[in-house]
């Protein structure tokens, strides 16, 4: 019974959260409250959770085995003009009008697989955030993450790495293959 709650209760949530031009995957999580729009297009991976409160209002994509926290926003650093003399900022035209000019070139956010995005962080448009990379709760992301790095902060700067070397190649070999990697020689000799 409680099963069917839970799948009966995130089938309303999603009716509410998902709206125009998003495209989910399977076993995709939605938070109470979380809305997904895009101008264009925003596709979303494979087991992907998104807690409650979350916005995310660009083009892009979100790759699989994503975690993003509560209160996380993906926004479009230009999806107002601003500069229309004559119009007040509230009435100024934005990305959701059909006459609204893009700046050159699409401003896209792509969050590669196996990703956190902490409690609150916000990410810009026009931002990849790479494989394995973890946003700290509360940063802001004006540029690309590398892969692997952890950043926090406003503007985000990387603070450090979420593996060594040697776990990146054991943590990638595990997700591709489903077991550790036999150890060279050398290792084991050294072990001994």
């Amino acid at each position: 019974m409680r099963r069917l709650l839970r799948t009966l209760f995130q089938g309303v949530v999603r009716a509410y959260a998902v709206r125009a031009n998003v495209t989910l995957g399977s076993r995709v999580h939605i938070g109470p409250f979380s809305h997904l729009w895009a101008p264009n297009a925003l596709s979303v991976g494979d087991d992907v959770y998104i807690g409650k409160f979350c916005t995310i209002e660009v083009d892009g994509s979100i790759g699989n085995q994503v975690l993003i926290a509560n209160g996380v926003g993906l926004v479009g650093r230009h999806d107002h003009d601003f500069t229309t003399v004559g119009v007040p900022v509230r009435s100024a035209p934005w990305v959701g009008d059909d006459s609204f000019q893009a700046p050159q070139g699409q401003e896209r956010v792509v969050v590669e697989d196996d990703v956190w995005l902490g409690y609150g962080c916000i990410v810009l448009s026009g931002v990849t955030i790479g494989h394995g990379a973890i946003v700290s709760a509360g940063a802001v992301v004006t540029h690309n993450v590398d892969p692997y790095a952890i950043v926090a902060g406003v503007p985000a700067r990387k603070v450090g790495d979420r593996f060594s070397p040697e776990d990146r190649l054991r943590h990638e070999h595990i997700l591709r293959y489903g077991h550790v990697p036999p150890q060279a020689d050398g290792d084991r000799v050294a072990a001994e």
